[in-house]
């Protein structure tokens, strides 16, 4: 994938059914299938089953299985209520006879209210002053650890730019902190929310589980510990524009028992709070 239109064309699902659909998965380096792709082909499915011009405000997600990146994942929602406010959707993604995964999402009338939001961190380097992950592959490549290489030679449909970058080489603990800028590749007009959304679910999958490992950076890194999604939500705000950079700022509060819990917040760059991130994972160290 290359562009924001390869990326809906893997978002946008088969239609099987008024409650059924159907989807196919693509690689971003990982022999299984990305946790964010699931999430948002799932939210996919759930949208296309609120008639009533509701927005999606939260959702709560398990990762059961790995999923296999060569079989189609089937997405069936059940319409679990409409009120007068609020609709919620449960979608249950299988694999032949295998459930891979399970959602809970909600979708909220437009109302107004009161407002308010955190702030951004001040004095961040602007994209425009860094390094993205294809500037990285191509400055560093030769020196990068080979797992991590051929991650970053995946085509993806984002570009990321990390205010920070880490030298693997190293080998020394870090603030349990990250921050990285991201913008969709090709033409981003004329989305509308509820796209925009999910491809915002399909991102806030990357870079998070980051800041659960930068403590142990010292002695643990990608390539000795297990890592895997283990649980995912997030909440969504406001309206924001693709075609400008956001920032996924992330921090872990902790780690313990082999898994790692960090959450994010994710900012246009005019600092408007677009939605909050938080994602369990299993960080098991290998023999």
């Amino acid at each position: 994938m290359t562009s924001v239109n390869d990326l809906l064309n893997l978002l946008i699902l088969e239609k099987i059914s008024e409650t059924e659909f159907n989807g196919v998965s693509k690689t971003i380096g990982s022999p299984i299938v990305f946790g964010g792709q699931v999430l948002a082909q799932a939210i996919n499915a759930a949208s296309r089953t609120i008639t009533n011009n509701r927005m999606l405000h939260s959702m709560h997600a398990y990762f059961l299985e790995a999923g296999n990146l060569e079989l189609p994942i089937t997405y069936n929602v059940s319409i679990v209520r409409d009120g007068g406010s609020f609709s919620v959707r449960r979608v249950t993604a299988h694999q032949k006879e295998r459930t891979i995964f399970i959602l809970s999402a909600s979708f909220h009338k437009k109302e107004d209210g009161h407002n308010h939001q955190i702030e951004m961190k001040p004095n961040l380097k602007q994209p425009e002053e860094l390094l993205g992950w294809t500037d990285i592959l191509q400055q560093f490549g030769d020196y990068l650890p080979k797992s991590l290489k051929a991650f970053f030679e995946i085509d993806r449909p984002i570009e990321f730019k990390p205010t920070i970058i880490v030298n693997p080489m190293d080998k020394k603990d870090l603030p349990p902190y990250s921050d990285v800028w991201f913008k969709l590749k090709g033409d981003a007009k004329n989305l509308d929310l509820a796209t925009k959304q999910q491809i915002l679910t399909y991102i806030s999958d990357y870079n998070i589980l980051g800041s659960t490992l930068y403590p142990h950076a010292s002695k643990a890194h990608w390539g000795n510990t297990q890592t895997a999604s283990l649980d995912h939500s997030m909440w969504y705000f406001r309206d924001f524009d693709f075609n400008d950079w956001l920032l996924y700022a992330t921090e872990s509060p902790s780690t313990s028992n082999a898994r790692g819990f960090a959450r994010g917040n994710i900012f246009t760059r005019d600092g408007k709070l677009v939605a909050s991130v938080a994602q369990e994972g299993l960080m098991r160290p290998k023999d």
